[in-house]
């Protein structure tokens, strides 16, 4: 039975749906040291964010398989790294979006009233409402920065309250900012029109220290920002010094670069200006009870061999997408090992071209397979649909993809063109009916051939009497022919011979084939 370490706290629900397929082992606040020592015995690890996950932890994890993050943020696990050894990770995108969204809205609405200052005054003894005028939020512009779910569902609220709406991801359409009423624009723009400034997107990069010195230097000295996200988007120093100032009017956060907030941390020193919480965004009951379920789900499924629909380090799928291409996944990786063996040795690039139906689809996953069935001839097991993009990109393989609705031989239909030691070879391939995979064209050669275990292929010149005397060289050598294809483009011209045999050809065989006047070529492929 698989094991399962989850090394920080997880809601009852989580652990009794991993408890079904696996041994359940929860040791909470463990050092390195320790979880080093033990990860090596485990097939999965459920984490918070209580735990980090390094390079070391997941390098002496020999038997990880899946690493699931009971949350939204996995920027306390080390994905590269994960990726590299093909550990999946996953997270709960979904499961803590309302508890989070409904957070920010707190805390706009805490800061605007001085709520928490509020408080502490009227219960240390004293009656001063004066020092708490608020500020309505009524027809007020919020800027949401970053416009997934989260920030959608701000924008949503924000909008019942009256309020107007600006927005900024470059991920997002016009149309889908429109449906949430909100007028997309650039950062500056929303930075030097926004009331309020609410932040719903990662960490990368890109986004540490967003919002800088220059950033709210552009800001209204009305304006206030709230980040329930990540810590370490705002430069927090800078923070500091444009509310001591009166450079903006205010700010409220809930995440910090360093968890916990440090002691001596000068957020801690500013006034009533600053609305500070503990990371609370997703503490709410029901957040803690549905990214439990959602992250347990997810390993369960991996641990049986099923797709796990959150996974930050491989494309992710929806069950009914996941099904509905699986055929094509496979083909594609059938395509991916043939080629590869067809250029051989070194593949310098790989060009893949999606026809017809496929070059509308979410082609990503297509993809990440024809990569796999590339690399897997030379890294057998190494290679899988979590590694398969970075150990390509690793060995300097340059990734071509394209896509032509309008080649309609097929409903859809795959081309691949690969770069090799051996030279330049395509191979193309489609389904018929629901599964049955069909090589269709080899060196731009039409074929229509199921792949098979053994295969040859021959480049030859169209002429009498060479598919008779290939065929005597193998049953010379005991070698049995269970089908064979000839592809040609003109009659007496080049042509290309496919066989499918039952075994592997012997030694020396090969060379002989070659000496068989009107051979150019011969390949031996196994898939």
């Amino acid at each position: 039975m698989p094991k399962v370490l989850v090394s920080d706290p997880i809601d009852q629900a989580g652990l009794e749906i991993l408890s079904q397929v696996a041994q359940v082992d929860v040791k909470t606040n463990l050092p390195a040291e320790e979880l080093i020592q033990i990860i090596p015995e485990y097939d999965a690890l459920m984490i918070r964010s209580g735990t980090r996950v390094t390079k070391e932890i997941i390098d002496a994890g020999s038997q990880l398989k899946i690493i699931g993050r009971a949350g939204v943020g996995v920027d306390n696990v080390d994905v590269p790294a994960a990726t590299r050894r093909g550990i999946i990770v996953v997270n709960s995108p979904e499961g803590n979006t309302i508890a989070a969204a409904e957070h920010a809205i707190a805390m706009m609405m805490g800061m605007s009233r001085f709520i928490a200052d509020a408080n502490l005054s009227v219960k240390s003894g004293k009656w001063d409402r004066k020092s708490f005028t608020g500020v309505e939020v009524y027809k007020k512009t919020l800027g949401v920065v970053g416009l997934g779910k989260i920030g959608a569902h701000v924008a949503t609220v924000a909008q019942a309250m009256g309020m107007k709406l600006l927005a900024y991801d470059p991920f997002v359409s016009h149309e889908r900012a429109e449906q949430l009423g909100c007028r997309l624009v650039d950062l500056d723009i929303l930075f030097q029109e926004a009331d309020y400034i609410t932040l719903h997107l990662p960490k990368t990069p890109e986004t540490t220290n967003l919002i800088n010195e220059a950033a709210l230097t552009k800001m209204k000295p009305t304006a206030r920002i709230i980040n329930c996200a990540r810590g370490g988007i705002i430069d927090e120093k800078a923070l500091v010094e444009a509310l001591k100032h009166g450079k903006i009017a205010g700010a409220a956060l809930d995440v910090y670069a360093n968890e916990p907030l440090e002691a001596d941390s000068p957020l801690r020193a500013v006034g009533k200006e600053l609305l500070l919480t503990p990371h609370l965004g997703a503490s709410t009951e029901e957040a803690q009870i549905n990214v439990a379920i959602d992250v347990a789900e997810q390993i369960r499924d991996v641990l049986l061999g099923l797709p796990a629909r959150s996974a930050v380090n491989i494309p992710g799928l929806r069950p009914d997408l996941l099904e509905q291409l699986r055929p094509y996944l496979q083909l594609a990786e059938t395509l991916g090992n043939l080629v590869a063996q067809l250029a051989g040795g070194r593949i310098e690039s790989l060009n893949i071209r999606l026809q017809g139906e496929l070059a509308t689809n979410q082609s990503q996953p297509i993809v990440v397979a024809a990569l796999k069935g590339l690399l897997s001839h030379a890294l057998q097991e190494r290679v899988n649909y979590v590694n398969a993009s970075l150990e390509a990109k690793e060995r300097g393989i340059h990734v071509i993809e394209t896509r032509d609705a309008s080649i309609r031989d097929y409903t859809g239909s795959l081309h691949l063109a690969a770069k090799g030691s051996l030279g330049e070879h395509s191979v193309a391939g489609a389904l018929l009916g629901d599964s049955e995979i069909r090589i269709t064209n080899v060196d731009e050669f039409p074929v229509n051939v199921p792949p098979n275990r053994h295969m040859l292929f021959t480049m030859h010149r169209d002429m009498p009497g060479i598919i008779g005397k290939i065929g005597s060289l193998l049953g010379s050598f005991n070698v049995n022919i269970a089908s064979m294809q000839v592809g040609r483009k003109i009659v007496r011209g080049d042509a290309v011979m496919v066989l499918s045999i039952d075994d592997p050809l012997p030694d020396g065989i090969l060379a002989e084939i070659l000496k068989v006047p009107g051979i150019r070529d011969a390949y031996t492929v196994t898939l």
